[in-house]
């Protein structure tokens, strides 16, 4: 049965995020990204520590979205990010969280651990242009994103740039 007051929450706090995240691009500023990142890092820790990985069941679509959302951006904990990764495999696995986020987040911890990602969805804009982190497999990237529900590369790129550019 679907918590409707945990998939609330977890709706506010990704609105908190991407509120902060917006006003960061607008200002150029980190304003209250870090203590934000914070608070629902913390927040989402104590979720996942009560329930495990909220999937649809939980959550709903929208919920499972929103807690993916905050696990992607505890960039500050990437120890509780390797862990949620190791959940949210087993929850991918049962049919209770899309594919897609687990090329997003398998793709965040490898980087953090200095690793070249799988997936291609990891950027990174130094000296004021963007480019994709390293990637192995260069070869078989497109058929790895297609077996996660990603576009392909080119598709990916395309999209990032043009957000970039915005």
């Amino acid at each position: 049965m679907i918590r409707a007051d945990l998939a609330g929450e977890l709706r506010r706090h990704a609105d908190a995020d991407e509120q902060a995240r917006i006003g960061c691009i607008q200002t150029g500023e980190l304003g209250d990204l870090s203590r934000i990142d914070a608070d629902n890092t913390a927040w989402v820790k104590t979720v996942i520590a009560k329930h495990g990985w909220p999937g649809f069941s939980l959550v709903g679509s929208q919920g499972a979205d929103d807690a993916w959302l905050l696990v992607q951006h505890a960039d500050r904990d990437p120890e509780f990010q390797r862990q949620a990764l190791d959940l949210l495999i087993s929850a991918v696995e049962a049919g209770e969280a899309p594919a897609r986020h687990l090329a997003y987040l398998t793709d965040r911890v490898l980087v953090s651990e200095g690793k070249p990602q799988l997936y291609g969805t990891q950027y990174t804009d130094e000296g004021d242009i963007l480019q994709p982190r390293p990637v192995q497999d260069l070869k078989g990237l497109d058929e790895r994103r297609v077996a996660m529900g990603l576009d392909t590369a080119a598709a990916y790129d395309r999209r990032m740039r043009m957000r970039y550019e915005n």
